[in-house]
C-alpha cells in the first residue's frame, strides 16, 4: 500500500513536467491554431544547453536554467521567422505549417546528435553515451520521510513551479492587455488586426512564451528523471504532450494543467496494474478513446471557423 501511494506521489511530479510541456501547446494551438511539432525539440534543448553550462562549462544551475529557457525561448522565434509566418503570408494550407514544424525537428535534433560528439558549443555526452545526468550536488539533494513516503525535495519544488507560473499564465491571459490580445487574436485575427493589434507580434509573443515553457519542463525532466539525451522530447514526451492537449481541450489552460496529471496518474496506474510494458500505451489509449467519446475535451468547446 505504501508503495502504492509512493508511486502516485511520483506520478504527480511528472504530471507537473507534463502540463509544463502541455502548456506550451496549448498556447500556439489556441493563438495560431496550429500544432508547434518543433515544441518537443525546444523542449530537449532546454535540457541540454543547461546540462551543458553546468556539466562542461562548470556553470551554477540557476545560471544553466537562465540559459535554457532564453534559448529555448529565442528557438520560439525562429520557429516563427522561419517557418510559421512565411506560410502565413503566402496564406498556405494549415497542412503545410504541421509538415514545416516536423522539419525544423528534425533540424534541431540533428543539431544536438552533433552537439553530443563535442562538435557544436563544446557540448558532450561522456563516453559516448546517448544518456547523461546533471551532475550530483548541480542542487541540493535533500529527502524527507513523512508518513515512511520519501519526499524529494527537488520533486516538490517541481510541482510548486508548476502551480505558480499556471496560476500566473491565467492571470495574464484574463488580466494584462497582452493576454487580452492574445485571446482577440486567438478569437478573430482580422478583426484584432482591425482593432489595432499588432497581430504578428501577439503571434512572436506567443511562440517565444511556449517555447520557454517547454525548455523549462525540459530541464525540470532532465533534473527530476536524470534522463537528457537528443531524443527525450521525440521520444518522452511529444505523444504524451499531444494526448495531454486533446484529453485537456484544445486550447484550454486548465485542460492542460488537469490533462498532464490525469495522465500521469493513469501511467502510475496502469504501472501498478498491468506492468511497465504497458506504460507507453496510456497515452495513445486516452488520445484515442477522448477522440471517440468527447472530441472537444474535458474542457474544451466546439471551435469556430477562424477567418
Amino acid at each position: 500500500m505504501r508503495n502504492d501511494v509512493q508511486q502516485l506521489l511520483n506520478g504527480l511530479f511528472l504530471g507537473s513536467i507534463y502540463a509544463l510541456f502541455a502548456l506550451g501547446y496549448t498556447l500556439v494551438f489556441g493563438v495560431l491554431d496550429v500544432l508547434n511539432l518543433a515544441h518537443s525539440s525546444v523542449f530537449t534543448m532546454g535540457a541540454v544547453v543547461s546540462y551543458s553550462v553546468v556539466a562542461i562549462h562548470g556553470g551554477p544551475f540557476w545560471l544553466a536554467a537562465v540559459l535554457g529557457i532564453a534559448v529555448s525561448g529565442g528557438l520560439g522565434l525562429v520557429i516563427e521567422y522561419a517557418s510559421l509566418r512565411p506560410l502565413r503570408r503566402r496564406a498556405a494550407p494549415p497542412i503545410t505549417a504541421l509538415v514545416s514544424t516536423i522539419g525544423l525537428a528534425l533540424v534541431l535534433v540533428s543539431l544536438i546528435e552533433q552537439a553530443r560528439g563535442g562538435a557544436l558549443f563544446g557540448w558532450l555526452w561522456r563516453d559516448g553515451a546517448n544518456s547523461v545526468r546533471f551532475p550530483r550536488g548541480s542542487v541540493p539533494e535533500k529527502t524527507f520521510r513523512p508518513f515512511g513516503l520519501t519526499l524529494d525535495v527537488n520533486k516538490a519544488a517541481i510541482l510548486v513551479v508548476t502551480v505558480v507560473l499556471v496560476v500566473a499564465l491565467a492571470w495574464i491571459l484574463r488580466r494584462s492587455g497582452a493576454g487580452r490580445a492574445m485571446r482577440a487574436v486567438a478569437e478573430n485575427p482580422r478583426a484584432a488586426r482591425y482593432m489595432g493589434i499588432d497581430v504578428d507580434r501577439v503571434m512572436a509573443v506567443t511562440l517565444v512564451a511556449s517555447s520557454a515553457l517547454a525548455g523549462l519542463a525540459g530541464i525540470l525532466y532532465g533534473l527530476a528523471i536524470s534522463d537528457i539525451s537528443p531524443y527525450i522530447g521525440r521520444d518522452q514526451l511529444e505523444l504524451r504532450g499531444l494526448a495531454v492537449l486533446v484529453l485537456g481541450g484544445m486550447g484550454s489552460v486548465v485542460g492542460s494543467v488537469v490533462g498532464g496529471y490525469l495522465l500521469a496518474i493513469a501511467e502510475v496506474v496502469a504501472l501498478l496494474t498491468i506492468g511497465s510494458n504497458f506504460r507507453a500505451a496510456v497515452a495513445f489509449g486516452l488520445l484515442f478513446v477522448m477522440l471517440v467519446v468527447r472530441p472537444q475535451g474535458l474542457f474544451g468547446a466546439a471551435r469556430p471557423e477562424r477567418s
